[in-house]
């Protein structure tokens, strides 16, 4: 049987909170995500607290999603810029297909004209049954791709192969959508740079990987250039990721999202095109 999700809702503290112009997490499936990335910080939280559940995650309530939805559109919970839909599990996992939550949850956004931001390694956005309800004034779109090697992604990862979520990027953005590539995270041995620049997108979101005792475990990956330790994670230093962004020239905007101070400083007066938000979104 499956358990009802019941922490759907979260606007987000701490030092990720601080730096992010959109704490506010709205998540239909919870506990646990099929996709099962082997380096995904929330697997690595949810592991040490025996929540982890991939096999069988747990399903939000419509009802309480509608009544928060309705709190939020009347500003009961704060200025609210956009809802994150996907913030700790992935909304277009394959239990989607059976539950249809995302879909019903972007109805009710839309009907309450509240702004959603989608994050997903799912190609089941850009299906012309969801295109035809996402509404352009309120939907922001980012679709992550972690590898260029359809081959290698399945190794560390069990969403669609990346050709599919860059299909998927390339259809949103010709249909006129707010939709970006999320390189999240950037591991640099990972990514063809011409098969990257090449993907017919106006923006790219960049997240570089941060590692955790739990991820070190799962992923076997060279740590030697993560050097720089902060809140209990480990980054690349700043100069090693302002080289590696210099590879990254097939598009029109870049923008990094941060996690490490020093860095995120750095991002927010020296790079991104938006220093008061690192999504970029259009709003």
């Amino acid at each position: 049987m499956t358990k009802e999700f019941k922490s759907f809702y979260k606007n987000v503290g701490g030092n990720e909170g601080s730096k992010c112009k959109y704490p506010c997490r709205l998540d239909v499936y919870g506990c646990g995500c099929s996709h099962d990335c082997k380096y995904c910080y929330a697997k690595s939280l949810l592991s040490f607290r025996k929540l982890w559940n991939p096999q069988d995650p747990s399903v939000a309530d419509l009802g309480k999603i509608r009544k928060q939805v309705e709190k939020i559109a009347k500003g009961k919970c704060g200025e609210i810029k956009a809802v994150r839909l996907g913030g700790m599990t992935d909304c277009f996992q394959p239990i989607e297909t059976t539950h249809k939550l995302a879909y019903e949850t972007i109805r009710i956004l839309n009907e309450f004209r509240v702004p959603y931001l989608i994050v997903t390694k799912s190609d089941l956005i850009a299906s012309d049954e969801y295109i035809a309800i996402l509404d352009k004034d309120l939907a922001h779109i980012q679709i992550t791709v972690t590898t260029t090697d359809d081959d290698l992604s399945m190794s560390y990862e069990k969403a669609v192969v990346p050709s599919r979520r860059i299909k998927a990027i390339e259809k949103l953005q010709e249909n006129g959508f707010d939709v970006a590539l999320r390189l999240s995270p950037f591991i640099p041995e990972y990514v063809d740079l011409s098969v990257l620049n090449a993907v017919k997108c106006d923006k790219i979101q960049v997240e570089f990987l941060r590692v955790n005792s739990w991820i070190q475990k799962w992923f076997d990956i060279d740590y030697t250039p993560y050097t720089v330790k902060q809140s209990g994670y480990l980054h690349r230093t700043l100069e090693d990721k302002i080289r590696l962004l210099q590879g990254i020239t097939g598009f029109k905007q870049v923008s990094v999202c941060e996690d490490e101070s020093e860095a995120y400083e750095y991002w927010k007066n020296h790079f991104n095109p938006n220093p008061d938000d690192c999504c970029n979104l259009r709003i």
